[in-house]
């Protein structure tokens, strides 16, 4: 099979995964094939995930817009259906601290996840933080983890920002409830 039309297979089965499990197709696909190779991009969409909010620290750490928002609505969706209370701060919002110095933004979702009841979170934010700014090394199992994510993330973040792409929707199956989606919006709006 010649390159392009591997290409275009490897984006339409990122694309038909994706839509099943989300509810939409991200408009990151073709561009992630096209920067890695549809066979890279097929070993990059197979490493493990990890929480929305390791997801989010490592996407406002490199400056993605497109991954910080996708992450934090899902986030703040979730939030929602778990607690039944909205998260402190909407995901527009949140998605906006791309350019905040690190310890401005470690600062400011310590006091996110706090006010969200989510104090436990606060140490993981802190070592995920250090993992994607280089600032330690992984010692352990979990943190392994995290740093592979910090790889996986960084990848997308590093095409998002390349293509400009725009936000679009929550990067979970959670983004296809949308009896959560209007009342999150019709929370946000009173």
């Amino acid at each position: 099979m010649a390159a392009g039309a591997l290409d275009r297979a490897v984006v339409r089965t990122f694309e038909v995964t994706v839509r099943a499990m989300w509810g939409f197709t991200p408009r990151v696909m073709e561009h992630l094939v096209a920067d890695l190779g549809p066979l890279r991009a097929v070993g990059f969409m197979l490493g493990p995930l990890r929480t929305h909010l390791a997801c989010l620290a490592i996407s406002l750490v490199n400056g993605c817009r497109y991954c910080a928002f996708g992450q934090a609505y899902a986030l703040e969706l979730l939030h929602l259906r778990e607690h039944g209370a909205l998260f402190p701060i909407d995901a527009q919002s949140l998605s906006t601290w791309i350019d905040l110095p690190i310890e401005e933004l470690r600062g400011r979702l310590h006091l996110v996840l706090e006010a969200a009841g989510l104090h436990a979170e606060v140490v993981w934010i802190d070592g995920t933080i250090d993992l994607a700014t280089g600032a330690q090394q992984p010692i352990d199992a979990d943190e392994a983890r995290i740093a592979h994510l910090v790889v996986m993330i960084g990848q997308l973040n590093r095409v998002g920002i390349a293509h400009g792409i725009e936000p679009d929707e929550a990067h979970d199956p959670v983004n296809k409830d949308a009896a959560l989606r209007a009342r999150c919006a019709e929370l946000r709006a009173a």
